[in-house]
């Protein structure tokens, strides 16, 4: 932001407007509530300029508000405005993002909902574990994102008034992404209690939580295919603490795509299996072998 001045002013855009509209407001109550009117009694108390009281934490107050629209960039800065300061009121995590957020070019659409704006969510609701959909809403409603995606959210995974808020936050960072593996990824990125840049880290518990939770929403992921994952992953959760990492699903020699695709290591078990059969028919393969019961299947 510092580095174009174009950029700057394209942040600064929505906070400029903000200011306008308060400031006029502010000048237009203080001239006119202390000009006597042709109605005002002799002995009416006159206030000046000097007489207002500015708290002297007010400016570091502006300061910070700016600084977290900035980072925020909210669609509708009013709206936003009010949320931000009614959350400071209760003593409540503000609707902010921790810093300026470029748009994500693996969002199947243009749904407003980023990285950031999940992270936000997640700060707000996820101490609480358990939510109702009511304060979801007025969480997802402050940060301006659209209500039609929330109530895709709440039928996709059939959520009632109180649900698990890790299973919404699930289904919301699947949005972001084209499969279970990127919203899995992105899942661990803001769940991790490592530094940003780290290995991004969750506990496999977590993990096979989730997972199973997408891959049962999915539909097209098969029992067997969900086992082959997580064994493959316990091998590296034994040396890693019971931890699990991106690096470790994402790898080739994973079992199987977390999106139900069919793995490298499946077509290998199929080609090994039928190698047999084609061992002793002079190098020829049938129907029958392939369709076998015995043979591992890729569906």
């Amino acid at each position: 932001c510092h580095q174009e001045r174009k950029h700057c002013i394209v942040c600064l855009g929505p906070v400029v407007d903000l200011f306008r509209v308060l400031s006029t407001s502010l000048f237009l109550n203080h001239r006119f509530s202390i000009m006597p009117t042709s109605a005002a009694k002799i002995d009416e108390p006159y206030y000046c300029s000097q007489q207002i009281n500015i708290p002297p934490e007010l400016p570091d107050i502006l300061k910070q508000f700016t600084k977290a629209a900035i980072r925020t960039q909210p669609k509708d800065v009013l709206a936003w405005s009010a949320a931000y300061f009614r959350a400071m009121s209760k003593g409540e995590i503000p609707p902010v993002k921790e810093r300026l957020e470029m748009p994500v070019a693996t969002q199947k659409i243009d749904s407003g909902l980023t990285p950031g704006l999940l992270r936000v969510l997640n700060k707000q609701l996820g101490p609480k574990l358990s939510v109702s959909a009511k304060s979801v809403e007025a969480k997802w409603m402050d940060l301006a994102l659209p209500k039609e995606q929330f109530d895709d959210i709440m039928r996709v995974g059939n959520f009632g008034a109180k649900f698990d808020w890790q299973k919404f936050f699930a289904l919301a960072a699947s949005t972001l992404g084209n499969n279970i593996t990127d919203a899995m990824s992105i899942i661990c990125e803001i769940l991790t209690d490592d530094p940003e840049g780290g290995p991004a880290r969750i506990t496999f518990t977590l993990f096979q939580a989730l997972y199973r939770f997408l891959a049962e929403v999915d539909g097209e992921i098969s029992n067997q295919q969900i086992t082959d994952v997580l064994n493959h992953l316990q091998y590296d959760v034994d040396k890693q603490d019971g931890m699990v990492m991106p690096r470790n699903f994402l790898s080739p020699d994973c079992p199987a795509e977390v999106d139900g695709e069919i793995s490298n290591q499946q077509i290998t078990d199929v080609l090994n299996h039928l190698q047999y059969d084609v061992d002793k028919q002079d190098g020829m393969v049938m129907p029958r072998n392939f369709l076998s019961p015995d043979c591992p299947q890729l569906s």
